[in-house]
């Protein structure tokens, strides 16, 4: 039932557990050390101050370990197995770390995307990079799947991942039209930004948008094509001094065809 549920939604939120919650205890002082590193500050500090993006910032090994901590448990291993396959070598975690007030704008950010930002989370399919001055979209990291872990305690309102159920199979159908007759090895070549688009407009018209606050010994497992953002950070919502973060892992596809694979 869960991997049908996985599969229709496009999410899962995986249950507690003891084990992921040490692994984000012995996390957390590497996390905060980056955070206040000057010269990652300087590189992933922007919206004012609100967001850190924080790519590659977690400095863990391949198993998940952080400054000679634990790897990732077997609880969380076999979870995430059942629904998109066995971890493979992980890639340092991103540590998108979220403040009061977010969202201001991003340097050189316009109006409009500050707008969409606001009202629309900055809701995106990761791995389809905006290139060039008109930042016309290709699938240049074709990801396997997004999988967040939590840091750090923080309030349901304050800035949750939010994700628009049942985004991923409209986006499968939008793309497969896209790259038809086209090898996955030149998908990356091809400028899908209007069947991007038109996609996202389907699934903001039909998708129940559904935020995913957690905690820190919680999972959240996230499809590889679901339309997700960050949702503003609520009045009155509190954190821990770090802010709300999340370490995210985002392994790439073994072969670049198996993002259009199903679900």
């Amino acid at each position: 039932m869960v991997r049908a549920d996985y599969a229709a939604r496009g999410w899962a939120r995986l249950p507690f557990d003891a084990e992921l919650a040490a692994w984000a205890e012995a996390a957390r002082p590497a996390a905060r050390a980056a955070l206040a590193d000057p010269a990652l500050r300087a590189r992933w500090l922007d919206c004012e101050g609100t967001w850190f993006v924080g790519v590659d910032a977690l400095a863990n090994d391949a198993e998940g370990r952080v400054a000679g901590g634990p790897a990732l448990p077997e609880g969380l291993r076999a979870a995430v197995a059942a629904l998109e396959g066995p971890l493979p070598p992980l890639h340092r975690a991103q540590l998108s770390t979220v403040f009061p007030g977010y969202p201001k704008p991003r340097a050189g950010e316009s109006a409009a995307a500050l707008r969409y930002r606001a009202t629309r989370d900055a809701a995106h399919v990761d791995g389809l990079l905006p290139e060039g001055p008109a930042r016309r979209r290709h699938l240049r990291e074709p990801h396997r799947w997004i999988l967040g872990l939590p840091l750090s305690e923080a309030d349901a309102e304050a800035a949750p991942l939010v994700v628009w159920e049942g985004s991923h199979a409209i986006m499968r159908a939008a793309f497969a039209e896209a790259f038809a007759g086209i090898a996955p090895e030149a998908w990356g070549d091809v400028d899908v930004t209007e069947a991007y688009h038109a996609a996202r407009r389907r699934a903001f018209e039909t998708c129940r948008r559904v935020p995913l606050p957690a905690r820190p010994g919680e999972a959240v497992l996230v499809h590889r094509r679901a339309l997700h953002g960050v949702a503003p950070w609520g009045a009155g919502a509190a954190a821990a001094p770090e802010g709300r973060c999340i370490a995210y892992f985002r392994p790439l596809c073994a072969e670049p065809g198996g993002w259009l694979a199903a679900p």
